[in-house]
């Protein structure tokens, strides 16, 4: 659902220093700094943020973000990410991205998606890649640090052809409990499409 600042109240109790770091934005040390965090992603058109729930309990587990939208060049961006540790290791994470990526990929019909993080953010660096991202490269001192110190930042990706791939991988790893009826709906429609096309397709000569 999309990001709401109310949102913080239930996110908040989630962040530590440990979980924070690598994080491109400075760690929120109240709700309030947590609220006026969202409030700036929400107020700028150029990201699309959401919050993640638990079908299961109703609680809102994390956020992840599409940003970066650039239609004439068939590009986007993920992240913005963060979840609770109750749901590292579980399907959440997944869910939401194949959520996002289905969006991306079949709707705004982009040719690429970029993810990023910190070279020393080990544990989002392993999400990425088991999602089915490629590592692009390592763009070295990219940003600004908290300490004042430039960190590098790996760059990793998701091109349209990669996409069925990626997408099988992700719905094999979950359940049909994990799938949203949405994103069930735009897989069939996209394995229809993908069916016709096969079907139509000139024979090799």
């Amino acid at each position: 659902m999309p990001l709401r600042r109310r949102h913080a109240a239930d996110l908040f109790p989630y962040i530590d220093v440990d979980m924070w770091a690598g994080m491109a934005s400075e760690r929120p040390t109240s709700k309030r700094a947590l609220e006026r965090l969202f409030a700036s992603r929400i107020a700028d058109p150029a990201i699309i943020a959401f919050a993640v729930i638990d079908e299961e309990t109703g609680t809102v587990a994390g956020t992840t973000s599409l940003y970066d939208y650039v239609q004439d060049q068939s590009r986007v961006e993920l992240g913005m990410t963060f979840f609770g540790r109750d749901y590292w290791g579980r399907n959440v994470n997944a869910s939401s991205k194949l959520a996002l990526l289905t969006f991306a990929f079949e709707q705004l019909l982009v040719h690429r998606v970029t993810l990023r993080c910190d070279v020393r953010n080990v544990r989002s660096a392993a999400a990425i890649v088991k999602l089915g991202a490629t590592l692009d490269g390592v763009l070295r001192g990219f940003r600004r640090g908290h300490d004042g110190t430039r960190v590098d930042t790996s760059i990793y990706s998701i091109l349209e052809h990669e996409w069925p791939q990626v997408r099988a991988g992700l719905v094999h790893r979950l359940t049909p409990a994990d799938l949203l009826p949405e994103v069930t709906e735009l897989i069939e429609l996209s394995e229809q499409l993908m069916r016709a096309d096969v079907e139509h397709a000139p024979l090799p000569a």
